[in-house]
């Protein structure tokens, strides 16, 4: 049974589903997802449009909103809104520590694990579709990694979409994670520049943490060992709309004076140890490098390998000399299953899945040059987390999908400007 209940402005209904747990064998195992849908209140009765919402990640649930906040708010204008927390996420049979250790050793939590890549997702959405729309096509918003899994969607059914809007999302289609990550490294370093730019007394706060972190041994309040390397992390914040500032703030009153001398102080331990944590989304780490795997190559941890060729990431050198500490971010190291206790029990998990070289293709690129489904998609010009050159080629390799690149916004852009969603639905309508 559906329960339904009232925010202000909203009719939402929680959605229970069954599906297989591999979707190539129907009459095996199962998992249970979850979904939230969102209906204006005064068009709860009305016969609308769907669209699902797939979010970044991977392994975040669906944002938990309150009302009609954010993009939501437009989107309720004219469709239904299906919220899904994609499996193994939010209330969708979660995939944790507490949790993966039922499937057994680390071998069998691995090859569990290798089902909650992009093409599962998209099988998801086409088993439970026919349940909520009677078999139409439905919209598809797809956020960041969500983005990613809507290029799949096209590539594996887009019988089941009638629009693909993607925000900050086009994966390549060929780059092995070396690729994405060597990338990467430059477009952080030219982040955590326009950081500095902003606030230079942060480079010597930085310097002053890192000096810290590296002749002290120290232990956030969870249980986190804070090495440098973790503060170095912090710098994911830089990809997002308020992050430089977030950052300056975290930075400014990072020690106290105490009868032993100066130490973090506990406000900046307990920030540091919120940001860090992966207690809440642990299948981020896991399988964050797997959404790359295609070919027969593993991951093999390519972001911990490619950062060595940026020596200028390395603390201690620049401590050395008289150069910043630079930030790193949206990158996931072997060392975060020794630091992080959310992380610690998965760790030969984690090892295992980055030596996999059974990876399965997620997109089909004669599909998508044939692509007839309208798809619109906002490029950041300065997205830390998503390449533009690699989602630009891409963009180009599907046929009919209209980019709208712009610098006005960082990779958060759906979040914070609702003007997002009007733009891109506005360039499908157009092409129509």
């Amino acid at each position: 049974m559906s329960l339904s209940y009232r925010q202000p402005g909203v009719v939402l209904t929680d959605h229970r589903f069954t599906v297989p747990l591999d979707h190539a064998d129907p009459g095996g195992e199962t998992i249970e997802l979850y979904a939230r849908e969102a209906v204006a209140s005064g068009k709860a009765g009305q016969d609308l449009p769907w669209l699902v919402y797939l979010t970044g990640g991977p392994g975040f649930g669906a944002n938990r909103f309150v009302g009609r906040q954010s993009w939501l708010d437009r989107a309720l204008e004219e469709y239904r809104v299906l919220l899904l927390d994609q499996r193994g996420t939010g209330r969708s049979t979660p995939a944790t520590r507490q949790t993966l250790p039922l499937r057994g050793g680390p071998a069998a939590q691995a090859d569990y694990l290798t089902h909650f890549r992009a093409d599962s997702i998209v099988r998801d959405c086409e088993a439970i579709r026919p349940r909520l729309t009677g078999g139409a096509p439905w919209t598809v918003l797809g956020q960041s990694y969500g983005g990613f899994c809507t290029v799949s969607y096209l590539s594996l059914a887009p019988e089941g979409v009638h629009t693909a809007l993607i925000t900050g999302g086009l994966p390549s289609l060929h780059a092995h994670a070396d690729d994405v990550y060597r990338a990467a490294y430059p477009r952080i370093e030219r982040k955590v520049a326009a950081h500095y730019d902003r606030y230079p007394e942060d480079v010597r706060r930085a310097r002053r943490i890192a000096d810290h972190l590296l002749t002290h041994d120290v232990v956030l309040p969870n249980g986190y060992r804070f090495t440098v390397e973790a503060f170095q992390s912090l710098g994911h914040m830089l990809g997002t709309t308020d992050g430089s500032h977030r950052l300056h703030l975290l930075l400014e009153d990072a020690f106290v004076r105490t009868p032993s001398g100066h130490e973090l102080s506990d406000a900046f331990q307990e920030q540091a140890q919120t940001l860090l944590s992966y207690a809440g989304h642990p299948l981020y780490a896991l399988v964050h490098e797997s959404i790359y795997g295609q070919d027969d190559r593993p991951t093999a941890w390519a972001a911990e390998r490619v950062r060595a060729e940026f020596p200028q990431f390395d603390a201690a050198k620049a401590l050395a000399g008289d150069g910043p500490v630079l930030f790193t971010g949206e990158t996931v190291h072997p060392w975060m299953f020794e630091s992080d206790p959310a992380l610690r029990p998965l760790r030969e998990t984690a090892g295992l899945l980055a030596a996999r070289t059974d990876w399965r293709p997620l997109y089909d690129p004669a599909r998508l040059a044939a692509n007839e489904v309208p798809v619109a998609a906002a490029v950041y010009h300065d997205d830390m987390f998503v390449d533009a050159t690699h989602s630009l080629q891409t963009a180009a390799a599907i046929r009919g999908l209209r980019p709208w690149v712009t610098n006005e916004y960082e990779h958060d852009g759906l979040r914070t400007a609702p003007r997002v969603l009007d733009r891109l639905l506005s360039l499908v309508r157009d092409e129509a």
